[in-house]
């Protein structure tokens, strides 16, 4: 089972124009044009019912406190955690590969719509729901793709893990406003294989 794309090769940096943000000269950070990436898969599993695919950034800081805040940086050292960037499921494995912008193009303040998405699949809430939680002008359910969007003052370039599932059965067993943990725990004992790619990227112009 193989997972390709020409927007993110796998080691490499991840396009800005497939990312939340962008750097910016004067303010750090400029929204950028959150086109979710192509993806294609090859070689799946006989009995294959439907894929889910998630994207995730496992280096995420466990603590806010410096993130993006004037003359201080993110310590490499601070443990860090998963943040969630697209869940979707419910995905035809028999279907044509995702084209880059199908499933997202440009930024939506307050989010997209969902839980139903492209070709009759759902997707789940990703993080930026709670990153933006009580911002007037940007708080949402953010369904679907957003992009890369790492602290402009973190000391270490963040990696995004891209992740196809094939699974046995038709539909994912969840429901609602559902998100990437959710899928994760709903989908044990129903994937017949998995492939991901990484990418990366970072806004703070030291290690671009």
């Amino acid at each position: 089972m193989h997972l390709t794309s020409q927007a993110i090769r796998d080691g490499e940096k991840i396009p800005a124009e497939c990312c939340f943000g962008k750097i910016d000269v004067t303010q750090h950070v400029a929204l950028s044009g959150n086109c979710n990436p192509d993806l294609a898969w090859h070689d799946l599993p006989t009995g294959t019912r439907s894929l889910v695919v998630i994207c995730h950034d496992p280096d995420v800081p466990s603590c806010g406190d410096d993130v993006n805040q004037a003359g201080r940086t993110v310590p490499a050292s601070l443990p860090r955690v998963d943040f969630f960037h697209w869940v979707l499921v419910d995905l035809d494995p028999n279907g044509a590969p995702i084209a880059e912008g199908e499933f997202s193009d440009g930024v939506t303040a307050k989010g997209k719509s969902g839980p139903s998405g492209p070709r009759g699949s759902r997707q789940g809430v990703n993080d930026y729901a709670g990153w933006f939680a009580g911002d007037t002008s940007m708080g949402g359910n953010y369904f679907g793709y957003d992009g890369p969007c790492p602290p402009w003052n973190d000391t270490i370039k963040h990696r995004y893990v891209f992740t196809i599932y094939a699974l046995d059965i038709a539909r994912c067993p969840v429901e609602g406003h559902f998100t990437g943990a959710d899928v994760r725990q709903a989908i044990a004992g129903h994937v017949l294989g998995h492939a991901a790619l990484t990418g990366w990227y970072t806004l703070n112009p030291n290690l671009a």
